[in-house]
């Protein structure tokens, strides 16, 4: 299909959009809002697993995990005492009642903290288990210097209930919370709140933060919710602004904002028909969806301008716009909506709700341009006055000169400064802590600073299986978890805390040979082992069991190693490390899994990144077979490559350069930078193509038809564009903010590779004609 063809299309259509305007702007309208009925829907996700794939095989070995061993949903209340310490009658008090009011969470089965911690001795042949304190009558100078003793030299409280300087406890509720209950992570962690605003009004003198998975879980809804509330307002504010100052025109601002909305409710509807899950991650889709119709409606009004300043009447200006960018329109929405789409080569479903909901509002958009906006622009007083030309801004005239005279120099200059970009691509580092995906004015991200100097950030889980059931109990095994519970509490650059069912063991053995420091070893036989922990089980009260440490069939346990904030590396290293711990010393009585959400988010970005590595070929060939069909050569469609693909190149480099780490976002940003930047090239080469193959012009005055009739509309895109994704700046959630800047960035360098690179690759390619000829352009300029 040649251009001829596209724009007798793009005629017909829009002059049967006018000429049945009524009934377009109608259909239009009530399509859209029919189709939003499916937004009511959508509910936000409140539960961090959401972010992972069914099949991610890091993530079905954490729910087999939490399948044997309990969910490991919990609230952890870190509680810090402001003139104090831990060991004092206030804050032991309000330890007490801040355990007791943790049994009131829904959906709890396990409280542990200082004061519940089950102490135990052994009298005669008996082992006596009790709470460290059970109530306030106990609270005794001698009871106190008890338990701050005990805090200091218990493994299983120092550095994990209790800070090591004793400037903080921690009271840790495990909860299972229902998976086919909406926002009940939401639920729990507001009845969280309220108990520690009720403690913090008891005891003043003690600040109360909320943590641990349930409150993560919260977090990403909070996330979202406070994005949703205060960066779509401000980009639709701030779009809206810069149309108005580039077309000085508040019928132009008043459909395109009908096209953004009508675009938008379409797709959310989408959304909510298709039982998509509102994440953080989706919600950035209005944002990318307004920004893109409103390039769409920036060319066609842009073209209306140029054929009314030349002369022409609104209704002749509407259709001639919209032919002449017809072809450009439909091409840079059909490559976008399949950039999106390949979204969904992801190891993560938000991507993929993200893409798809994406693609369905650009198919909107596209739709919308070509039949709505034009039949709603037919009513308005559009008025654009006729100018001479050269009484126009030729700041794309002036550019365009300077390409053609100058092409070797701005080729050479542009080509070397590309490079220089590119080669710092090697040194970026992948780097994803989910604790700082949220920011700091967040109460969980403030939780999360103030406890990891005290206990660390996350736990990860280490599996470790007997072979066999009963075999826990096995002295062998159990040697082997205790030099491995060792070997981590030796990892200090990375371990804060460990613990396992072999510190119980050596207390135990300890407990029953009359307190000798001697017996501070594992029992010598399986049998003496498993009457211990026998023993041990049935003085424990209810919700203390052992079950979250030792499986039902005592063939698996677990090790739990609190970390400290590491790199992404750093935690690979360490679990390739303690992987070949097991290899060296497992004697072959015990094998490691690792698990938690440590590892999950951990690995999250590469497994995107190489799903998304798929996406990008199809992606690569799908862009090259469309823009060569479209253009009739494949040399057209492979040299297309250069400007769509260097301005993601350039901004990576860029990035690596200046900020050096990249994580969860850069697997999206590639699919959404490229559907945004494949507008310019599409947009320019496709006026370049009609003067020089239909017109007849030289490459030369090819190039300044091109910058002449598509210039000023791409720059004002790359400003609307821009603008709209450098709000995501302001996101609260660091994946938004990260893919904002990234892509608006792509978007700027988009935008200089197509007004340097590509003409001048274009001049040198092809056969010159000399600088000062030119042809006389009656087309539209915008």
């Amino acid at each position: 299909m040649n251009s001829a063809s596209f724009e007798t299309a793009g005629r017909v259509l829009a002059d049967w959009s006018i000429r049945f305007r009524w009934l377009v702007v109608a259909a239009s309208i009530l399509l859209c809002l029919g189709v939003s009925y499916g937004a009511s829907n959508l509910k936000f996700a409140s539960d961090y697993r959401v972010f992972f794939g069914a099949d991610n095989p890091d993530f079905v070995a954490n729910e087999r995990a939490q399948g044997t061993f309990g969910k490991a949903d919990n609230v952890a209340f870190l509680l810090i005492p402001k003139d104090a310490t831990v060991f004092d009658e206030d804050t032991l008090a309000a330890t007490l009642a801040l355990t007791d009011a943790a049994w009131t969470l829904p959906y709890v089965s396990r409280v542990d903290s200082l004061t519940n911690f089950q102490s135990s001795r052994g009298e005669n042949d008996d082992l006596i288990v009790e709470d460290v304190l059970f109530e306030l009558s106990e609270l005794t100078p001698d009871r106190i210097a008890y338990i701050e003793n005990l805090a200091r030299s218990e493994p299983l409280l120092n550095r994990f209930l209790v800070s090591e300087d004793g400037s903080a406890t921690i009271v840790n509720a495990v909860l299972q919370l229902p998976s086919d209950i909406p926002a009940v992570s939401v639920q729990a962690a507001e009845k969280a709140a309220e108990i520690a605003a009720t403690l913090v009004a008891a005891h003043p003198n003690h600040e109360v933060q909320l943590l641990g998975v349930v409150i993560l879980s919260a977090s990403f809804e909070t996330a979202g919710q406070v994005d949703s509330q205060t960066l779509i307002p401000l980009v639709y504010a701030l779009i809206l602004v810069v149309i108005f100052a580039v077309f000085r025109s508040i019928f132009v601002v008043g459909i395109s904002l009908a096209l953004i909305l009508l675009s938008t409710l379409f797709a959310m509807g989408i959304g909510g028909f298709a039982g998509v899950q509102l994440t953080p991650i989706s919600l950035s889709a209005p944002t990318i969806i307004l920004t893109i119709a409103v390039a769409d409606a920036i060319h066609i009004f842009s073209g209306v301008r140029g054929f009314m300043r030349d002369g022409m009447a609104k209704r002749e200006a509407l259709v001639a716009s919209v032919s002449l960018n017809f072809a450009p329109v439909a091409i840079t929405s059909i490559t976008t909506i399949v950039g999106f789409l390949t979204l969904n080569f992801s190891d993560s479903p938000p991507f993929h709700h993200l893409g798809n909901i994406t693609a369905a509002g650009i198919f909107a958009a596209w739709v919308l341009s070509i039949l709505f906006l034009p039949a709603l622009a037919s009513f308005a007083p559009l008025s654009f006055k006729p100018t001479a030309a050269q009484a126009r801004p030729d700041l794309m005239r002036r550019m365009a000169d300077m390409v053609v005279r100058h092409a070797a120099v701005v080729f050479g200059v542009t080509a070397t400064l590309s490079a220089a970009a590119i080669a710092f691509i090697p040194q970026m580092e992948l780097n994803d802590q989910w604790t700082k995906y949220f920011a700091p004015r967040l109460d969980f991200r403030q939780a999360v600073d103030a406890a990891a100097p005290l206990f660390g950030t996350e736990p990860m889980e280490f599996v470790i299986d007997s072979g066999a059931p009963g075999n826990v109990t096995n002295p062998e095994f159990l040697a082997v978890v205790d030099a491995f519970t060792l070997w981590l509490r030796d990892q200090d650059d990375v371990v804060t805390h460990a613990f396992a069912v072999s510190d119980i063991m050596k207390r135990l053995n300890r407990n029953l040979n009359n307190e000798d420091p001697a017996f501070d070893t594992m029992p010598d036989a399986k049998d003496l082992a498993a009457q211990y922990l026998l023993v041990y089980e049935l003085s424990l009260p209810y919700g203390l069991d052992l079950n979250d440490r030792v499986d039902i069939d005592r063939q698996t346990t677990r090790v739990t190693a609190t970390t400290r904030d590491v790199t992404t590396n750093q935690t690979k290293a360490f679990i390739a490390d303690a992987e070949a711990w097991f290899a060296q010393n497992g004697n072959g009585v015990a094998t490691v899994e690792v698990t938690g959400a440590k590892k999950l988010f951990a690995f999250v970005a590469q497994r995107n990144i190489e799903a998304m590595f798929e996406g990008a070929i199809y992606l690569v060939l799908a862009i090259v077979a469309i823009l060569s069909l479209t253009f009739g050569s494949l040399r057209v469609g492979l040299l297309s490559l250069i400007p769509n693909a260097l301005p993601i190149l350039i901004t990576f480099g860029l990035w690596s350069a200046f900020v050096g780490t990249v994580g969860f976002s850069v697997a999206a940003t590639g699919a959404v930078a490229v559907g945004l930047v494949v507008d310019f090239t599409v947009h320019f080469m496709a006026k370049y193509l009609r003067a020089t193959r239909d017109k007849g012009q030289s490459v030369a005055d090819g190039i300044r038809y091109a910058f002449d009739t598509a210039g000023t509309a791409i720059l004002a895109t790359t400003v609307i564009l821009t603008a709209g994704f450098a709000v995501l700046l302001t996101s609260s959630f660091k994946f938004n903010a990260d893919l904002g800047l990234l892509t608006a960035i792509s978007i700027v360098m988009a935008m200089i590779v197509n007004f340097f690179l590509l003409p001048s690759l274009l001049m040198l390619g092809r056969a010159k004609t000399p600088p000062n000829t030119t042809t006389p352009l009656k087309e539209a300029t915008s």
